[in-house]
């Protein structure tokens, strides 16, 4: 059982399919499942199933696949660490659709200057998912804010605060001023699908003043969510470093929410899953920090930013 194998069958996991695997890793649609057959012959077990068009994972092959994502990782963490200290090869980023918009352009711009040689690969995601994928090796590292739950980075993940955020409410012109949640005058919340931190800490604030959003109208992009504001569809939550970027801006009201002041965005990777490539980037955040005192040393257990 070789590394090459295990990326091929992780390959065809991730895809979907043989076809989309090869194509995927610039390799033959008959090499890819050669490859396939004989990590089976190798194990002596059947990996997949074919269910018509699909090809679907034995339940041998479900308790492989995270052994698999841990050598690979495991393989790319050797390759690093015996390399030449200088930033190379891939790094896979993962970061909430705010700082996408609002801190990585020019930061990525200048690792990008700098590191050459780093092919850095950028998805967007909820800080819920994020984690997630960072645990299963999809991502290396990811940008998240706090997590409402403080268990939810403990055991295996390592972190450090770049940068701090603050949270507003946006609501139509006009709205009355907002101190508690019982000043809200619309019903709808407007927001990003759950597993977004920010959500769970507005949901949170409602229950203080024990009331609880009517609807919640789910949206991929702030851009979507300060259009529906503008229109009068309902209230929002967004980082007030998002807002320069955002259209309508003239057609809505900011509220500060003095107890949402202060919500970290973490970088967060996994405990010994670190690299070259990714102490430079970490480097780079928090160089540009907007933090007062950021630490160099990752954290292990992340506290409530409330």
């Amino acid at each position: 059982m070789d590394l090459a194998a295990l990326n091929i069958f992780r390959a065809v996991v991730r895809e979907n399919g043989v076809t989309r695997a090869a194509a995927k890793l610039n390799r033959v649609q008959s090499n890819v499942t050669t490859r396939i057959k004989q990590l089976e012959e190798q194990l002596g077990t059947e990996l997949f199933i074919r269910d018509g068009r699909r090809l679907v994972l034995t339940p041998a092959g479900e308790t492989l696949l995270p052994y698999a994502e841990r050598l690979l990782a495991l393989a790319d963490e050797a390759r690093h660490a015996v390399r030449e200290n200088r930033p190379n090869g891939r790094l896979r980023l993962g970061t909430m659709e705010s700082v996408a918009a609002s801190r990585l352009p020019s930061l990525l711009a200048r690792y990008h200057q700098r590191w050459p040689d780093v092919a850095l690969e950028l998805e967007t995601g909820t800080t819920g998912r994020l984690i997630e994928r960072v645990r299963d090796f999809e991502v290396d590292a990811a940008l998240v804010a706090t997590p409402l739950d403080p268990d939810a980075l403990r055991d295996v993940f390592d972190f450090v605060p770049v940068f701090r955020e603050e949270l507003v409410m946006l609501t139509p012109r006009g709205h009355r001023p907002i101190r508690d949640a019982r000043d809200v005058a619309l019903s709808t919340l407007v927001a990003f699908e759950r597993g977004c931190a920010y959500r769970s800490y507005i949901e949170k604030w409602y229950l203080a003043c024990d009331l609880r959003p009517a609807r919640i109208l789910e949206l991929g992009s702030y851009h979507a969510m300060v259009a529906c504001v503008a229109a009068g569809v309902g209230v929002s939550i967004a980082p007030r470093s998002v807002l320069g970027l955002q259209q309508n801006v003239d057609d809505i009201a900011v509220h500060p929410l003095g107890e949402l002041d202060a919500i970290d965005t973490l970088l967060v990777w996994r405990r010994g899953h670190f690299s070259a490539a990714l102490n430079a980037l970490r480097e780079q955040l928090l160089a540009g920090s907007n933090l007062s005192a950021s630490s160099e040393q990752p954290e292990r257990i992340a506290q409530p930013a409330v």
